[in-house]
């Protein structure tokens, strides 16, 4: 069985309400004692269903999985994750800790407000991976344990995993759009990764349209990771795509990579 569930309007404690998708892979009811990996992803309204997606294409998330299933022997599947956004996605997705003096200053003056993600992982965390370790078979730990977006949902995947290291064991950020933080946000960030060694991170850009401003920075990224310790192909990887714009659709054609990766195939 294959099949998508939707929590609508899941109540919150520290951000506004909004709706959480969680797809099922083909025989999840007919394995009772089987335990799945979970990927938690943002945008949750883009991930599924071509007529909620922002630009009428979906990610194809479910495609991507039953694809890895169909080519790796032995891999059964795993439970995503869809969160949806809200109208204060900019604030939940920007990185709060590391965003600080002119950074902070910046933003304020672009949005009017604080960032508020600190809020959103709370909430991600305490209250949405509580309640879906609760009522799905999932494997809890964070080798089992992904989170995974694209452009601002890139910066908040990779800010999730910093916060939350103990919880998630991979993040995958597509398209990240470190231009809202230059390179001081950058820094800050690789800056309070973990040691490697026990997570993994994926990193991807294209060349066109708002992407076309993101090679200075992922490049500066990939130094600091690289001095970090991180092995790139093993712990970390970075992919440039020639030609691909900033949509769900230039998402969606290169998805199963960072699944792959994350998982280890």
């Amino acid at each position: 069985m294959n099949h998508l569930i939707r929590h609508a309007d899941f109540p919150s404690r520290h951000i506004l309400p909004r709706h959480v998708d969680v797809w099922l892979p083909p025989g999840y009811e007919d394995a009772p004692a089987r335990r799945y990996p979970v990927i938690y992803m943002h945008d949750g309204q883009n991930l599924f269903l071509p007529e909620l997606a922002f630009t009428g294409v979906d990610w194809g998330v479910d495609e991507a999985i039953l694809a890895l299933m169909q080519q790796e022997e032995g891999f059964a599947g795993a439970i995503v994750v869809g969160v949806w956004n809200t109208a204060h996605r900019v604030r939940e997705y920007m990185p709060q800790q590391p965003a600080a003096g002119a950074v902070l200053a910046r933003f304020r003056q672009q949005t009017g407000a604080a960032p508020q993600s600190d809020a959103y992982l709370r909430f991600l965390v305490g209250e949405v991976k509580s309640f879906i370790d609760a009522t799905y078979r999932t494997q809890p730990g964070p080798d089992h344990t992904f989170v995974m977006g694209s452009s601002m949902g890139g910066l908040i995947s990779l800010y999730a995993l910093i916060a939350y290291p103990d919880v998630f064991g991979g993040a995958g950020c597509l398209s990240t759009h470190w231009p809202i933080g230059g390179h001081a946000l950058a820094a800050k960030m690789v800056g309070m990764l973990p040691p490697p060694g026990s997570h993994r991170l994926y990193f991807d850009y294209g060349t066109a349209g708002l992407d076309a401003e993101y090679a200075p920075f992922q490049s500066r990224v990939d130094d600091l990771l690289a001095a970090a310790g991180w092995t790139h192909g093993q712990e970390w990887l970075t992919l440039k795509f020639d030609g691909a714009e900033h949509n769900e659709a230039a998402w969606r054609t290169r998805l199963p990579i960072p699944i792959r990766f994350l998982f280890g195939y």
